[in-house]
């Protein structure tokens, strides 16, 4: 059974750090503007799509729509953030997971996603696609349904 990713677990500060230090081994900048957004993705309680962090971008008044896109593509490219595509948001990524194979279940009531190191799922799909001469570099599955907490007693 994959254990679940939980951001609650991890302390934000020290996970802003491990971003600092990730973009300067490779040699970007994490901009001032793009770590609020990562910090306001790590403050939300499940997805949050990017009109819903424009407002809380306070002190930005010249950030608009391209402007936090852009924040968001450079942490989906770093690896730091997952946007799932079923609900067009973000997520915060904890430091380094995003290297690997994920997998969200999205509840359908709340809206929360939970985040899995897709592990061992995932050994048939990178085996046949061997097969066919094409090279996985990462992978995100999301299943919906409902959470625990959503389900009727």
């Amino acid at each position: 059974m994959p254990m679940p990713h939980t951001h609650a677990a991890h302390d934000a500060a020290a996970q802003i750090s491990e971003a600092e230090q990730r973009c300067s081994a490779a040699g970007e900048s994490l901009t001032p503007l793009r770590k609020r957004v990562l910090e306001l993705l790590l403050e939300q309680h499940g997805p949050a799509k990017a009109y819903d962090l424009l407002p809380l971008l306070d002190g930005e008044k010249t950030a608009k729509p391209p402007t936090i896109y852009r924040a968001l593509d450079f942490l989906v490219r770093m690896g730091l953030a997952h946007r799932i595509e079923s609900l067009n948001a973000f997520v915060a990524c904890g430091v380094g997971a995003c290297a690997r194979s994920t997998i969200f279940l999205i509840c359908e009531k709340c809206g929360c996603a939970e985040e899995f190191d897709a592990g061992h799922a995932l050994v048939d799909l990178s085996e046949a696609a061997k097969k066919d001469g094409f090279t996985i570099n990462r992978t995100m599955i999301e299943a919906s349904g409902v959470c625990s907490l959503c389900q009727p007693a």
